[in-house]
This record gives structure tokens, sequence and C-alpha cells, in this order.
């Protein structure tokens, strides 16, 4: 049996490592916002297919850590890797302010917007 309390504060040490918010995370796994919320709150405890979402998109999370707190969790070498995740992601995902609009001519207008969801369904908007 595990300890609810435990488990939170390990979930949560797993979120805070990786710099997720709860729905950023609960995205990532494949989950509700509010299944996320209910756990950390503790009033509901994790199901098995929970737990297998976390540690099928967190591989570096061990099993026996999350459920017990057995081991240990970041290694050194899981810390050398989400830092450079972490670097990468900024490169690749630069902020609406450090995105220069100087290529931008007042000339040019915007004919359509295509949203694309994870479903694989998107959204056409035309002017």
């Amino acid at each position: 049996m595990i300890n609810n309390e435990q488990f939170t504060k390990r979930l949560q040490k797993v979120i805070d490592f990786y710099g997720e918010s709860a729905s950023s995370f609960a995205e990532k796994i494949g989950v509700q916002r509010s299944s996320i919320s209910h756990i950390l709150s503790g009033r509901n405890k994790p199901s098995l297919d929970f737990v297998l979402k976390v540690l099928s998109s967190f591989p570096e999370v061990e099993l026996y850590w999350l459920m017990n707190g057995k081991g240990q969790f970041p290694s050194a070498k899981d810390e050398h890797k989400v830092e450079k995740f972490s670097e990468a992601k900024k490169i690749d995902n630069p902020k609406k302010e450090e995105v220069s609009n100087s290529h931008v001519s007042e000339e040019k207008k915007i004919e359509r917007i295509v949203i694309f969801y994870t479903d694989g369904s998107f959204k056409n908007f035309e002017q």
C-alpha cells in the first residue's frame, strides 16, 4: 500500500524537476488537469493507469521511487539530461517578446490561420 501523502510529494518533485506546471504535466502524460489536481490535493489516489502514464512519459522516473520512495530521483545523469533539454526548449520555443518582428512589412496581411490539435483535427480561419 502506498502512502498517498508521500506519493503526492514525489509527484510534485517530478513536476518541479521538469519545470512543468500541473496543467502542462497533465497534458504531457495524457490525463485531465483535474486528475493531477485531485491527486496533488490528496482527494484521489493515483490509479495504475496514471502511474504508468507518468513512467511512460518520463522514463527517468523509477517505479519503485515513485511508489515507495526507494531509490533516488533524479540521478546525476538525469539532471544533466534535463539541463540540456531545458536549454534546447528555450532555443526551440522562444517567448513572444523574443521574436523579432523586423522582417514583417506593414504591407503584409494575414491570409489564413490554421490551428492544429493533438487529436489530428484542425481549424482553418480565412480572412
